[in-house]
């Protein structure tokens, strides 16, 4: 527990990326198997001081509650990590702006940090430019509704990765990616490492 604390705690004086804004948004310091990685917070992360605060959040922790998992739950057994982890900025055209190159780079430096520490089981990618970290990804069709076996910075991990729950999407809420969706939660609940962590919430 206190190597993830040290490390958060440098993570938030991180100002290494002159157009994100901050402050930085972390999860809690949790010492788990399970390691979910989101795109970047929004305006609403940062005022709240944690991930998924907003209206995606309540769709995110909606698709969780269906293994019997809640909000707090989540929160307090899987360790919540991110792309980026400060506001990109709106972009001029609408919606957030989209972290560059760089900026990627540089927040990767801290989840290699956080894989080293944790050495997690199963990673939970959620949104294609999350899913794009750790695989090459097309069409989410492609990806999600399945469990990729991988090597990341020498740890060995499930990872199933999940769409977007950004309320502008309607991929989620439409077929394929209606069932595509329930099968990647099904997979979720039925790994041991995420068994591990809500070993009562085993799904039918």
């Amino acid at each position: 527990m206190q190597a993830i604390v040290e490390i958060q705690a440098l993570l938030r004086e991180c100002r290494c990326c002159e157009n994100m804004i901050s402050p930085v948004v972390v999860g809690q310091p949790v010492v788990s198997p399970v390691i979910s990685i989101g795109q970047a917070p929004g305006d609403k992360e940062g005022p709240a001081g944690k991930p998924f605060a907003w209206t995606a959040g309540k769709t995110l922790f909606k698709w969780f509650s269906s293994l019997g998992v809640d909000e707090d739950s989540y929160r307090a057994r899987v360790y919540m990590s991110a792309v980026c982890r400060c506001f990109p900025g709106k972009n001029p055209k609408g919606g957030d702006r989209v972290p560059d190159k760089q900026e990627i780079a540089a927040c990767s430096a801290w989840l290699e940090q956080e894989f080293s520490i944790l050495q997690p089981r199963l990673v939970i990618p959620v949104g294609k430019l999350a899913i794009a970290q750790l695989m090459p990804v097309g069409r989410l069709t492609e990806v999600i509704g399945q469990q990729f076996e991988m090597k990341f910075w020498g740890v060995s991990v499930s990872v199933i990765p999940l769409p977007h729950p950004s309320g502008a999407s309607t991929w989620h809420r439409t077929e394929p990616g209606k069932s595509l969706l329930a099968r990647a939660l099904d997979l979720i609940g039925r790994h041991p490492a995420w068994q591990d962590i809500f070993p009562t919430n085993k799904p039918g």
